[in-house]
């Protein structure tokens, strides 16, 4: 699917903070097939697009040298799409998160800022101007879905919900509760809560990509350096998903999604 404009509350943009902008360019480009389009910005560095048909479907950077000294790991930062980012992030003050960064004009663009929800789960919210965010989503190589691994689904869910307008559905899978957000009736995102047997995980928003074959990308990632964190494993009725660790240390998941009746 091809998007020209992304409504409030739609996952529009995901961004790497790496370590190694170079090594990511290489592992990206290789196992997804992106092309690299690099922008000069000046004393804040190389802005890298990764193009998909000649269509942006993320980016990366050179993460802060502050966030390296205070022992942050490459990750993934996850860019939701507001009509206002002035009053989104005064929003997220009223309501126990707190804002981080901005917000701020980016040139021409667009408007943004950084925010922490109350379980100190990063996103960031963008106001498009000349920028829409990703040219291509929901399709293979792209990004399909965006999910938050949180301390307390049910508070998370009446944040992101009093935020952002969404409304969710409460799904029973298994001993597991798995929350789905909704703009209008169109499902964007996903949250589930953090058990003991997940490790120390820090809350969270991952970027899934969407694959062909989840078997043959994890193998092919693999090659290429990434970690395997979860094997290639089913969702009834949802489809086969693996998460991984790229080679500077970020996080992502893939799924190859079932026909949809």
């Amino acid at each position: 699917m091809s998007e020209s404009s992304h409504p409030q509350g739609t996952f529009c943009w995901p961004e790497l903070s790496t370590k190694d902008p170079a090594g990511a360019k290489k592992f990206y480009s290789s196992s997804f097939g992106w092309t690299i389009v690099d922008q000069d910005m000046g004393p804040q560095g190389v802005y890298t697009i990764f193009n998909l048909n000649d269509q942006p479907v993320a980016a990366a950077h050179q993460m802060d040298p502050h966030q390296q000294s205070q022992g942050i790991p490459s990750h993934w930062l996850s860019y939701i799409a507001v009509n206002s980012a002035d009053e989104t992030l005064a929003k997220v003050t009223s309501l126990g998160g707190k804002v981080l960064m901005g917000p701020f004009d980016v040139f021409d663009l667009g408007r943004m800022g950084v925010a922490q929800d109350p379980h100190g789960a990063a996103f960031a919210v963008w106001q498009a101007k000349t920028m829409k965010g990703v040219g291509v989503k929901d399709q293979a190589s792209s990004l399909v879905w965006t999910e938050l691994m949180t301390t307390d689904a049910d508070k998370a869910r009446d944040f992101y919900t009093k935020l952002l307008g969404y409304k969710s559905e409460i799904m029973e899978m298994g001993p597991m509760k798995y929350t789905v957000l909704k703009v209008g009736d169109t499902p964007v995102g996903g949250m589930l809560k953090i058990t003991p047997d997940m490790g120390p995980v820090p809350p969270n928003w991952m970027p899934y990509f969407g694959v062909d074959d989840c078997d043959g990308f994890v193998k092919k990632a693999v090659g290429n350096a990434a970690t395997s964190c979860m094997p290639p494993t089913d969702i009834p009725n949802v489809g086969r998903f693996a998460v991984l660790q790229d080679p500077t240390g970020a996080m992502f998941s893939v799924i190859k999604f079932l026909p949809r009746s």
